[in-house]
């Protein structure tokens, strides 16, 4: 049985945190015995932040490759709430004061246009494609505010509670024809200030970047809940994030999807 107390203090204690521009840290009675536990603080985290920032639009998808997956000993991906303010179109500039430490990764992002409900389930590749009505390149906007010096698994549960880093996104034009692309070997790149700074193909996230919706629409299943039409899912990332400051200038591009532009002052 849940511990619905301990559960709300969590949430409540990142809530603060983020509002004061602090680092994540959970007391150790606050911190999640499991994921299953985090997932809950999580969403009762953003539940709380969406006062200001919007209802849930969207998630994110983090740990992807199996690389990240051995690093942060797990054996699957994780994934992260996106609140409707926070969802932004390209060309979009930010504020470096509004983060603790601004970041951005190099992504597809795909727009639902019908449910997946937790009924469906279980669902595969194809069956979620179904449902996309739309792919975009897109920028993750992460903020880090990770506390250094923690355990691996410490490291895990509090980053899964405290939303994977997730600050929203910059979405390019949508693309509705998007079926004839061969996402696999859709080349994606990254530059900030003229210089490439990443590279990689759509084959880098689990393969193929829808594969990371239908683990998306699967774990969702497993907690009761579904994804609903127009919501907007980022699947991982094809460029390793990287970290910007006041000044920077980004863009990133994805063949077959377009690029978006994102400028930090």
């Amino acid at each position: 049985m849940p511990n619905s107390e301990k559960i709300e203090n969590a949430a409540q204690t990142l809530a603060g945190q983020f509002r004061s521009n602090q680092l994540h840290l959970l007391a150790p009675d606050q911190l999640p015995d499991d994921l299953d536990e985090a997932y809950l603080v999580q969403r009762a985290y953003q539940m709380e932040m969406s006062k200001e920032q919007g209802d849930i639009a969207g998630y994110k998808l983090a740990y992807t490759t199996p690389v990240l997956q051995q690093a942060n000993g797990v054996d699957e991906p994780a994934m992260g709430i996106m609140l409707a303010n926070n969802i932004r179109q390209s060309p979009s500039t930010l504020s470096a004061g509004d983060f603790v430490q601004l970041g951005i990764e190099c992504e597809v992002a795909a727009r639902l246009g019908s449910d997946l409900p937790a009924s469906g389930a279980p669902y595969d590749r194809e069956k979620v494609s179904e449902a996309v009505e739309s792919l975009m390149t897109a920028f993750e906007v992460i903020d880090n505010r990770r506390t250094p010096g923690q355990g691996q698994r410490t490291q895990f549960i509090s980053a899964v509670a405290g939303n994977i880093s997730n600050a929203g996104v910059v979405l390019g034009d949508p693309v509705t024809d998007w079926r004839g692309i061969d996402l696999p070997a859709a080349y994606g790149s990254m530059t900030i200030n003229g210089e490439v700074v990443g590279d990689g193909h759509g084959s880098d996230v689990m393969g193929h970047p829808l594969e990371p919706l239908a683990w998306l629409a699967n774990k969702l299943a497993e907690q009761g809940l579904g994804l609903t039409v127009g919501m907007v899912i980022i699947t991982g990332s094809i460029v390793s994030p990287k970290f910007l400051k006041a000044g920077d200038n980004c863009s990133i591009m994805i063949e077959g999807l377009g690029g978006a532009e994102l400028n930090v002052v």
